[in-house]
């Protein structure tokens, strides 16, 4: 299941989403976010599950890839749409067993989270699949630019962000082998109760602290024998460009929020 985390992994095509700009598709998620709460009927999420599909398909990332993301949160999933299920009192009763019942009104919540939390972690994931570390970096240090002369650290936000977004697949990649060599050496991570497999954590997490530990170190190290010394007077290398890949990106924008107004006045 580790290796299903596609969240920093970056999947290197060239595509109309690969070629925007990174302030543009940073931007863009957070429109994304904003729509997908701003939904509540089931032609909204139809729509952005349709527009959604339009993105996976221009971003040239195999649909497969991009779906494995989605197991580590199955159970996420589930309990959400368990509470959301049993839990809402309003709408005609459909089954009941002793305290637990399900109305017709929480099965619509319940399958609206389902969509919503899919379509969330779909579009967050595609912004790291389709922008490389660096590339996101200077996107989000252009995008702090502006709060920088009221003295926030623009550049060295940026740069935690991507190290962060960065070693999230290489600690899982990292998790993943230490477990397969503590289960090859005869620890048992599935039996018994939840506080025994608690402690059986601990030949985990121990190596695992080490490792990013050792990892972070030898990472600073490097930064100051190339003469890291923050983003104070520094250049860069990438310019960022509005293109037409970005014009277009707008334009659907703009068409999207239209759709979105008129389903919303045509189905009041």
């Amino acid at each position: 299941m580790l290796r299903d985390i596609t969240l920093g992994q970056y999947y290197g095509v060239n595509s109309p989403l690969h070629r925007m700009d990174p302030r543009t598709k940073m931007l863009w998620v957070i429109y994304y976010m904003t729509l997908l709460f701003m939904a509540s009927s089931v032609w909204e999420y139809a729509l952005m599950t349709a527009f959604t599909a339009l993105a996976v398909k221009a971003s040239r990332v195999p649909i497969g890839f991009i779906t494995r993301g989605l197991k580590p949160i199955a159970i996420l999933m589930l309990l959400t749409v368990g509470l959301n299920l049993f839990m809402t009192p309003t709408g005609s009763e459909l089954w009941r067993l002793g305290f637990l019942k399900i109305t017709d009104d929480g099965v619509v919540i319940a399958a609206k989270m389902a969509v919503r939390l899919v379509l969330l972690i779909i579009g967050s994931s595609l912004l790291t699949l389709t922008t490389s570390p660096i590339v996101l970096t200077g996107g989000i240090e252009r995008l702090l630019a502006p709060f920088a002369r009221l003295g926030l650290p623009s550049h060295e936000i940026a740069m935690m962000m991507s190290i962060a977004l960065r070693f999230i697949p290489t600690l899982m990649e990292e998790t993943d082998k230490i477990i397969k060599a503590q289960t090859s050496r005869g620890a048992d991570f599935e039996s018994g109760g939840p506080i025994k497999r608690v402690k059986a954590m601990a030949p985990i997490l121990v190596p695992l602290f080490v490792g990013a530990f050792r990892r972070a170190d030898e990472l600073a190290v490097a930064m100051e024998c190339r003469c890291y010394r923050g983003g104070s007077g520094r250049t860069s290398l990438r310019r960022f460009a509005f293109g037409r890949d970005d014009l277009f990106a707008l334009i659907w924008a703009v068409a999207l929020l239209a759709a979105i107004i008129t389903i919303k006045v045509v189905t009041r």
